[in-house]
């Protein structure tokens, strides 16, 4: 089944447009012609966004990312950050172009499936269709320990009581979204929206489900939640993720030496 895009049109909604289009001539002012394109995911975008209490993602495509020098990313973010706090925080990521046309089930179905494009040509338009299988689940996921492993390491060691709690819900999205990854060929759809991901892992996915309704749970207020118990539960959940994983890629490398 193939992948239809997350978002159809950019619908931002009043209160975010003059700050949208104000980060987007930073940038282009900052790095100007080092910019191939610039894309949103998420409620901004979406024309869904609640002020304090929802963030801006952004992520910028270009050739070379060493044109893009990260202290001058972050000085933007943090200005415009003082200027409109209606957002909790600016999330940018970037990517090279060459990346996302040659790995289309990991940054080509980002930019294809996951943003919209805000400004340029949407290079996601060259990505050919994404299908929901086991090859894209696998290709997906290649770099999901990796930040697992990396979100874990920054919540053990916070000792910032505002950076526990944003540690927690990021964790929690993300062992979400893993888990959702892994059912994409029973629901046909990526979604978004993080309840109707948790819905269908509680549907299709044989985990214990109220180890995804304590990470749902953390995910909308993690404010109180011990740090030694998340991590105890998020341990479990990756493993299941893991485990999983790899048997679909035991279950692949058999079908391909079958010649399936």
């Amino acid at each position: 089944m193939i992948l239809e895009k997350v978002i159809n049109r950019v619908a931002i909604q009043s209160e975010y447009k003059d700050f949208v289009d104000k980060y987007i001539n930073h940038i282009l002012t900052e790095f100007k012609d080092k910019i191939h394109s610039i894309y949103m995911c998420g409620s901004i975008p979406k024309g869904t966004a609640t002020p304090f209490q929802s963030d801006a993602d952004f992520t910028i495509v270009c050739v070379n990312p060493k044109d893009i020098d990260y202290e001058r990313l972050s000085n933007i973010k943090e200005k415009i950050l003082e200027e409109y706090p209606v957002l909790t925080k600016i999330d940018t990521t970037i990517c090279l172009i060459d990346d996302v046309l040659s790995k289309p089930n990991e940054w080509g179905f980002w930019i294809k499936i996951i943003c919209v494009c805000i400004y340029g040509h949407d290079v996601g338009e060259r990505v050919p269709p994404i299908m929901a299988s086991p090859e894209f689940i696998l290709d997906l996921n290649r770099e999901t320990k990796e930040e697992v492993d990396r979100v874990r390491s920054s919540l053990s060691n916070a000792s910032d009581n505002t950076m526990k709690t944003r540690y927690i819900k990021g964790y929690s999205k993300r062992l979400i979204r893993a888990l959702y990854s892994l059912v994409i060929e029973d629901t046909g759809v990526w979604q978004d929206d993080i309840l109707k991901m948790k819905n269908a892992i509680v549907v299709y996915c044989e985990i214990d489900s109220a180890l995804v309704d304590y990470l749902y749970a953390c995910y909308l207020d993690s404010s109180n939640v011990p740090v030694e118990e998340f991590l105890g539960i998020a341990d479990e959940v990756y493993s299941y993720f893991e485990n999983a994983l790899n048997a679909m890629a035991a279950s692949r490398k058999i079908g391909e030496w079958w010649g399936e």
